[in-house]
């Protein structure tokens, strides 16, 4: 997805919870990365592994010129032979230390194996982010977190203790039901595109406050213009 895409997508769910959120999230992720720190570790479940966010950070870390943003994606299964960049193992994630961050991406349960090494890395230190279906498990775990129940309802945020916040559709908390699935523009929206949102925006050269948003929203007015307006006349 292009950067007029993910602009196109912005302006559509604006109004929505989502834009706060994946900036947000993309926020914790760029401050928990170290330029000469130990790295990104990007890690999914035994069925889903995401491929697509490794490529589209490592292509945000070449355009923004922050190399830290560039992951290592570890696989559950790794087959003979393959080249050193697809051959990194869950025993990365037990080895992960202070300085480092553990990424874990997946639509899915993470497994019991995947959380024992997860709990390991961050008793060593290391920073743990989730970007999951909303697992209660893998959120007590996490440092920070963003939920997209099912791929359909919005977003929901874990800071620290792995709380489900709004939207996360356990029905649970004070605030469980303020928001649910169908409320608003973008709510079906799915995990593939949110990892967009957030590789998008953890790329930006300055993550955008929610104060900015009208001027965000000026300026992609302009640019639609500017695609939009007919080649100037050549004499």
């Amino acid at each position: 997805m292009d950067a007029v895409r993910v602009a196109l997508l912005r302006e559509v769910l604006a109004g929505t919870e989502w834009l706060e959120s994946t900036r947000r999230f993309a926020g914790a992720l760029r401050t928990s990365l170290q330029p000469h720190g130990g790295g990104l570790l990007l890690v999914g479940s035994e069925e889903y592994e995401p491929w697509h966010l490794a490529a589209h950070l490592d292509d945000e870390a070449a355009w923004s010129g922050l190399p830290e943003l560039s992951p290592t994606l570890v696989r559950h299964r790794v087959r003979r032979g393959e080249p050193a960049h697809l051959a990194v193992g869950l025993g990365r994630i037990e080895a992960a230390r202070r300085g480092e961050t553990v990424l874990v991406v997946t639509p899915d349960r993470p497994g019991e194996g995947l959380l024992e090494r997860v709990h390991d890395a961050r008793r060593a230190g290391a920073t743990v982010l989730a970007l999951d279906g909303g697992d209660r498990d893998l959120h007590a775990l996490a440092h920070d977190a963003l939920a997209v129940p099912g791929g359909t309802a919005p977003p929901a945020q874990a800071a620290g203790q792995g709380r489900v916040l709004p939207g996360a559709g356990h029905g649970t908390g004070p605030d469980a039901g303020a928001l649910g699935p169908g409320s608003g523009p973008g709510a079906e929206i799915g995990l593939d595109t949110v990892q967009h949102l957030v590789s998008a925006a953890a790329g930006e050269n300055r993550l955008p406050s929610p104060r900015s948003r009208h001027r965000f929203r000026d300026r992609l007015s302009r640019l639609a213009e500017q695609l939009t307006a007919p080649p100037p006349l050549r004499w």
